[in-house]
């Protein structure tokens, strides 16, 4: 066995059905007396239920939370944290939510209680991101890394079949980088394509029927392993890529991983035969080609398939080839102007990617 580098996460985890109603235990826990929920606008109400079971724990509830964590929204939520002096953050919701709290903790120095209510994954990383000037600044800093994590799969039901496969795609997606990255290990690869194992055999029943809690708790496990592994390892072209048209395209966070992921799995392919042929045991493909496999899994469960269905212009294509390319980053292929432009065009027009 190769030598490797495995970094454990120090988060609790709480998973279960009816779970969310430990929320004021474990903010106490923590040592908290002043708790701020974020969520965004849609997230609402299942946001001030958790407001309401944390009783007098609660400092009251931001829910203007924007995709992509704008700058301007991180000013005005670290300023709402002063004037209520919360000395903690429940984030409820996804990406949007957790990664505004994350945000704000940069700032003011405070535990995060993450309550995911999407397939996301962000709950599980120490991974950061403001957008500015239509730019997506990212990093890491364990200040961020949520302390505790409440994964209560009733919470998911609300989601529409729709948005809940591409949020466990974008979940999948980063498993399947998680397989190829340069400091991939053995443990985050069994997280890795276990994840993706769960995911495509709950996602296809969610969108059948949005109410099977089986479909939902295993969905939620799936992300759980896919935030596990994203937390441990860097991601690599697939999320560069999604990050350059979400913050300068202001495409849809989850469409566009959904979108990408076919694509850049097609452009590795030929450098990570190892993290193909676990992606095919988890989808259970036998000899089918991967990449397309994927494509079809997405079209057939009715999610976007192409970057022009939700929003991108096609003038944008070389622009984004070009910051994609901007600054060098860890991909077991070499990323190239005109790689990227082929990718994202074919992507643009959402042509299935096919063994060549």
């Amino acid at each position: 066995m190769e030598n490797f580098i495995y970094e454990q996460q120090a988060a609790k985890i709480v998973f279960g059905r009816g779970k969310r109603k430990s929320v004021k235990e474990e903010v106490k826990r923590l040592g908290a007396n002043r708790a701020l929920v974020i969520s965004t606008q849609g997230r609402k109400k299942e946001a001030e239920e958790i407001a309401a079971c944390l009783e007098e724990v609660s400092a009251g509830l931001h829910d203007k939370a924007r995709q992509h964590v704008p700058k301007e929204n991180v000013t005005d939520v670290v300023q709402e944290m002063k004037d209520v002096q919360a000395d903690t953050l429940v984030a409820v919701g996804g990406g949007s939510a957790i990664g505004l709290a994350k945000a704000a903790v940069l700032q003011l120095n405070m535990p995060i209680v993450a309550v995911p209510t999407t397939y996301s994954g962000s709950e599980m990383t120490a991974v950061w991101g403001i957008t500015s000037h239509g730019k997506k600044q990212t990093g890491k800093d364990t200040a961020c890394q949520p302390k505790t994590v409440i994964y209560d799969p009733e919470l998911t039901v609300t989601m529409p079949p729709s948005l809940s496969l591409t949020s466990g795609v974008n979940a999948m997606a980063h498993c399947v980088e998680a397989l190829y990255a340069s400091n991939e290990n053995p443990i985050t690869s069994l997280m890795a394509e276990e994840g993706i194992r769960a995911l495509h055999e709950s996602l296809g029943n969610i969108v059948r029927n949005p109410h099977d809690m089986e479909a939902r708790s295993l969905a939620l496990y799936g992300s759980w392993l896919s935030g596990s592994a994203l937390a441990s390892v860097g991601m690599a072209l697939h999320h560069k890529l999604c990050h350059v048209l979400g913050g300068t395209c202001q495409l849809p966070h989850a469409e566009t991983h959904t979108v990408v992921l076919p694509h850049a799995l097609e452009y590795n392919r030929p450098d990570v035969p190892k993290a193909i042929q676990a992606v095919a045991r988890a989808l259970q493909t036998g000899e089918q080609h991967v990449p397309s496999k994927l494509f079809t899994f997405i079209k057939d469960n009715g999610g976007p398939t192409s970057l022009e269905e939700i929003g991108m212009k096609k003038g944008d294509i070389d622009k984004a080839a070009e910051l994609a390319t901007e600054k060098a980053y860890d991909n077991p292929r070499e990323v190239t102007k005109e790689g990227m432009k082929k990718l994202l065009t074919q992507a643009f027009a959402g042509k299935q990617p096919l063994c060549s």
